[in-house]
């Protein structure tokens, strides 16, 4: 059995490898949630008021990474006291929001996000709407880290987020017999 989410977290580019390295999840697909605008493609939700979010859609196996390690690794990867704003990217495409399928992903979600306010005294600014349409991102968007390592988005902001994640969730990452 499988179940999904859908992740915004700033640029699809930053987020998608990460996930699709842990253990557990069998899908990553990068594209847009939470819009008014059938078929966006990049450059409309960029120049446009789509209501989009850069997203990538995470399936992944219950039994073998839970949702809350997800979450974990999701709040690992941007910060989400920043409004509509990571790192170099900026504008409301770039939202921190969790679009749930499960009502136990809603209630894991909140608990978490009370738990980090607490922590970071500050408050979180991640959305939590229910899943409604993905819109999967245009070919050359899917594994765009893999096929463009060199080009320099990927030197200054992928490679760093990915260092560090990777050092962070050694014990989470798929190894060849995964």
């Amino acid at each position: 059995m499988t179940a999904a989410v859908l992740f915004g977290a700033g640029c699809f580019w930053s987020i998608e490898p990460a996930f699709g390295a842990l253990r557990g999840v069998t899908y990553v697909h990068p594209g847009y949630s939470g819009g008014k605008t059938h078929y966006p493609t990049r450059q409309l939700v960029h120049n446009t008021n789509t209501g989009h979010i850069e997203v990538v859609q995470v399936r992944y196996d219950p039994e073998r990474i839970s949702f809350d390690t997800l979450l974990e690794v999701f709040f690992s990867l941007h910060d989400p006291t920043s409004l509509n704003k990571q790192g170099p990217d900026e504008g409301s495409q770039y939202a921190s929001a969790i679009f749930y399928t499960l009502p136990e992903q809603l209630a894991v979600a909140q608990a978490r996000i009370d738990q980090l306010e607490l922590k970071l005294k500050k408050p979180i600014v991640t959305r939590l709407i229910p899943a409604s349409v993905f819109w999967p991102a245009e070919p050359e968007h899917l594994d765009y880290y893999l096929l463009n390592s060199t080009q320099p988005y990927s030197l200054t902001v992928i490679q760093p987020k990915l260092r560090e994640f990777s050092k962070a969730y050694k014990a989470l990452i798929k190894t060849r017999n995964d």
